[in-house]
């Protein structure tokens, strides 16, 4: 099939971007955004579907996007098992996974959702692509030293694996014969090791690795078993804080980077050590990655939001160039990321796989 039409969807906590692709150009671009007033009467989110479906199909048509003109639909992956990598046939037993939120509830849920109810319409595929759940680790790096605490690969799967095939073919190399440390930096961070196009190891970006804008990262486990137990917060608290008060919010009361690093510029003593903090660790576990791939490292890949900051990119790279050298794709082309993964299945580069509720990735 040359040059397909495709429908990429990417719904988030407070919007749906979505755009639509010709082969492997952007041909439209949009973003709907969501009120608080607007979300808080639906009691979970895929409660949101027909909500969220009746504006992207009301400004589908506002802007003469035709549906049946579509070759495919594909939608962010959400919280499914351990999968592989690749892009998988949305099916009924991903859809069961999602409707339930058995592996957990987040608006990336309603990404297969969507994109099933409008390819069915038209008699088409849908797909998601590497979603967060996609799990390469090796078994050594389940173990965290207490066997009820398994090491839990989830990571901006799509996005990393998006911007290493781009550096591949930046160098001019087959991106399954690089080994690559990623480091995603946004609200939260992933930092994977990535060997031949497998993701061996990475700090969860949930409770792992480097603090980020609004998350803890690793904790001191001793000090954090006695905070939970001092009695001043709840399980819900603490959770909250981990997730969405740590990192710069705990320290500076604000999750933006970018007002972050003006006040460190203006001589913000306290902004400036927290920023460095960050990059600091930030490039500790870009090492730790290295030598997860014994320094055969042919590239570090910054990406994220955060990798727009020039002094963020030049602090971690000033630290890290030693091992490799260093590449930066800056932001998240998700959208283009859906696209692309779709494509590769429709002009036969690779196969889709089928999610099964019987089979995971290890």
């Amino acid at each position: 099939m040359e040059n397909p039409k495709i429908l990429a969807i990417n719904p988030g906590s407070t919007s749906t971007k979505f755009a639509v692709f010709l082969g492997e150009n952007q041909i439209f671009k949009e973003t709907i955004r969501h009120e608080d007033k607007d979300l808080i009467h639906f009691p979970t989110v895929v409660s949101q579907l027909d909500y969220r479906l009746k504006l992207l199909i009301e400004s589908l048509h506002y802007h003469n996007i035709n549906l049946e003109e579509l070759d495919a639909v594909v939608g962010r992956g959400g919280f499914l098992h351990p999968l592989k990598s690749g892009t998988y046939i949305v099916n009924k037993e991903m859809l069961d996974d999602l409707k339930t939120a058995r592996y957990g509830e987040h608006a990336s849920n309603l990404g297969a959702l969507m994109a099933y109810e409008l390819a069915k319409e038209q008699d088409i595929p849908a797909y998601i692509v590497d979603p967060i759940v996609v799990d390469e680790m090796e078994d050594v790096a389940r173990l965290s030293g207490i066997p009820e605490l398994e090491r839990k690969s989830h990571v901006h799967a799509l996005n990393i694996k998006a911007v290493s095939r781009k550096i591949a073919k930046r160098i001019g190399k087959d991106f399954q014969s690089l080994n690559f440390v990623v480091a995603h930096l946004g609200g939260g961070i992933s930092i994977v090791a990535q060997r031949k196009g497998q993701i061996i190891d990475v700090n969860n970006a949930n409770n792992e690795g480097p603090f980020s804008p609004e998350r803890s990262g690793g904790l001191p486990a001793f000090q954090l078993v006695r905070l939970c137990y001092s009695g001043k917060f709840s399980e819900k608290e603490m959770l909250t804080r981990l997730t969405k008060k740590g990192g710069f919010y705990a320290y500076l009361g604000t999750k933006n980077a970018m007002e972050v690093e003006e006040r460190a510029t203006k001589g913000d003593k306290k902004a400036k050590l927290v920023l460095d903090g960050m990059i600091y660790q930030v490039s500790k576990e870009i090492g730790a990655m290295s030598a997860v791939l014994e320094g055969d490292v042919d590239g570090i890949i910054l990406t994220g939001g955060l990798s727009f900051s020039d002094y963020i990119v030049q602090e971690i790279t000033r630290k890290v160039k030693y091992i490799a050298p260093v590449f930066v794709v800056p932001g998240e082309a998700e959208l283009e990321s859906l696209a692309l993964g779709a494509l590769r299945i429709l002009t036969n580069q690779e196969e889709a796989r089928i999610y099964s509720v019987e089979i995971n990735a290890y």
